[in-house]
């Protein structure tokens, strides 16, 4: 059943607050996903229709949150894309054939390999954290890690995880660390002779 509440409290940089229903009954908890128009920033005060569901923990939250005079729309569910594996598979043969042709050390390819499965594990955790409200992991460890060599981890996380995945800033950032991560791997290999 949809329900009729005015947002009483809203943090932006945050993405979250809370509405108030129309009717009775306690405040229910907002967050930035709920929203099916993420383009629109609610404002204080604003009218929505929602559904409730709880957390794991047995909360209240909202889903499913239109704005008055918006249509609900009903998603189909998402599947992840299977790019980034194909991305992450080739960049590891490409290694191990250089590996394999005598131009890679494997110390290169087994730093990659365990770069990305503790980088991919690093965000499993920090989301980990961040659905439990615990203190979360700095975005600046998970981007240096990536520039280390751990971005196909990084990739594959933001993909099947979907944690880290909506953040522009974060994601432009990302992309940086790779393009300096492979100039730097290029860059070794032909001043080093791999």
């Amino acid at each position: 059943m949809r329900l009729k509440g005015k947002i009483t409290q809203w943090d932006d940089e945050k993405g979250f607050g809370f509405i108030q229903p129309m009717l009775k009954g306690e405040r229910v908890f907002l967050h930035i996903k709920a929203l099916q128009n993420r383009a629109r920033r609610p404002v204080i005060g604003e009218v929505v229709t929602y559904t409730v569901s709880q957390d794991s923990k047995g909360r209240l939250q909202a889903a499913s949150v239109t704005f008055a005079g918006e249509k609900l729309r009903l998603k189909a569910p998402k599947t992840a894309s299977a790019l980034p594996l194909l991305g992450v598979m080739l960049f590891f043969a490409g290694l191990l054939l250089a590996f394999w042709q005598g131009k890679l050390p494997a110390f290169i390819v087994a730093g990659y390999l365990l770069l990305s499965i503790f980088t991919y594990l690093s965000y499993w955790f920090d989301k980990r954290k961040a659905q439990a409200g615990r203190w979360r992991t700095p975005e600046s460890t998970l981007q240096f890690v990536s520039l280390l060599g751990g971005w196909p981890g990084a990739l594959l996380a933001q993909r099947y995880l979907r944690h880290k995945s909506q953040k522009r800033s974060f994601l432009w950032q990302f992309w940086f660390t790779v393009v300096l991560n492979l100039a730097a791997l290029l860059y070794l290999s032909q001043k080093l002779g791999f």
